[in-house]
């Protein structure tokens, strides 16, 4: 799955989409798509991220509390 950085503006790919929906995860290993060559797995917020046609994540893979107000 390709996600967007709204820090700076890469696509980065996740390889983990478990730890991706996992509301108890503040962050997620990812590669970051710039350049030719593979980059190495790094740790992206999850709350800095996005789809790549700008809409945020959906707030129950990011807040283990979605359901209370």
């Amino acid at each position: 799955m390709l996600l967007l950085d709204k820090e700076t503006g890469s696509i980065i790919e996740i390889n983990d989409l478990v730890a991706l929906i996992n509301p108890l995860n503040n962050s997620i290993l990812a590669q970051d798509q710039a350049g030719q060559e593979e980059q190495d797995p790094e740790e992206f917020e999850k709350k800095n991220l996005a789809f790549p046609s700008g809409e945020s994540l959906p707030r129950y893979w990011l807040d283990e509390n979605y359901r209370n107000a």
